[in-house]
Parts: structure tokens; sequence; C-alpha cells
């Protein structure tokens, strides 16, 4: 049986040693669909999108930080980017939020860069890079709720409350500028 297309495509930058573990992520990854979910704390939200691994552009480098001789030696930082605005398995209303959110992620060719050198393996930190891009697909596809009755009304009233307070310090200042006038009749 042939591997998925994804995991075909970094099985030379993943190695084939634990290929059977990233064949697993990519699957994983890849075969949920996106739907409308009802979570438990009663937040209607949409599900993160499958997020494509063949779409993503992967690089490793030298990790910093203690390791001695093997840290020199070994490229385990995993470095995951793609172009936010032609994501097209993402949808348009939270790539616009992404990139709202992530301006400092994102370079000046539009590319959302995500790192990570957790670990000291490049499977491990090209999961956790995996795992941060879905968080942020997350966040930014959540919306707020919305407002219940209650919470307009209170709204109104300390908007009416502040306008009150604002009006009687306008009358108070009017009061003291009118009484350093000087009359000169």
């Amino acid at each position: 049986m042939a591997a998925p297309a994804a995991a075909r495509c970094l099985r030379g930058a993943v190695g084939f040693a634990g290929f059977g573990r990233f064949a697993r992520l990519t699957r994983r990854l890849t075969s949920s669909q996106h739907h409308t979910a009802k979570r438990s704390d009663g937040f209607q939200g949409v599900q993160p999108p499958a997020i494509p691994v063949d779409k993503l552009k992967v690089s490793y480098s030298r990790s910093s930080g203690p390791g001695g001789q093997h840290v020199n030696k070994v490229s385990t930082k995993a470095e995951v980017r793609f172009h936010v605005n032609t994501a097209e398995w993402i949808p348009e209303e939270v790539r616009d939020e992404i990139v709202l959110k992530n301006k400092t992620r994102i370079n000046k060719a539009g590319e959302l860069i995500v790192t990570s050198e957790v670990s000291r393996s490049q499977q491990r930190n090209l999961e956790n890079c995996l795992q941060k891009i879905s968080e942020i697909i997350t966040e930014a596809s959540q919306r707020p709720p919305e407002p219940s009755e209650d919470d307009i009304a209170l709204r109104a009233q300390r908007l009416q409350r502040r306008n009150l307070v604002r009006l009687e310090q306008k009358k108070i200042q009017s009061a003291t500028k009118r009484g350093r006038q000087v009359d000169f009749d």
C-alpha cells in the first residue's frame, strides 16, 4: 500500500526511522473533516480543518541550548511555514483573523512561521509545530458568544450612567470657566 502524499513528501526530510509514527500523524491530521461541532462548554464553533502537510514548507536546523556534542551535529529544530493568504484549506475569515492575531509570526512574504526545539527529535519537534498550527487555527476560528438580553440591558445602563457623569463634569467645568470671566461693563 502506498503512503499518503503528505507523508511521501516528507519521508526524506524525516528519515525512515520512526516513519510509521509520522505516517499515523499525517493520516490523523489529513483524515479529519471540516465541520461545525458543539463543544461541551456550549460553544458553537468551527472545528479546525485538516492540515495538509504537503502544503507546508518544513526545514530543520541546529537547535540551541545544552546537549553537548550531539547538539552541534544534528539538526533537530523544526521550522514549518506556509503562506497564509493562499492556504485554501483554511476559511477566508479565519485566515484574516490569523493575520491579525499573529503579526509577529508572519514575515514580509506573508508566510506564517512556526518553530519548535523542545525536543532533541526532529519528529517530535515537527509534531509540536503541527500542534501549534492547529492551535493557531482553532484560536482564530473561535467567535465571541452572542450577548444575552441582560448583558445588552446592563451595557445600556452603564452607557447612560457614563453620559450623565460626563454631562455633570461638563457643567462643573463650564461653571468654573464662567466664574473666571471678567465683566468690563
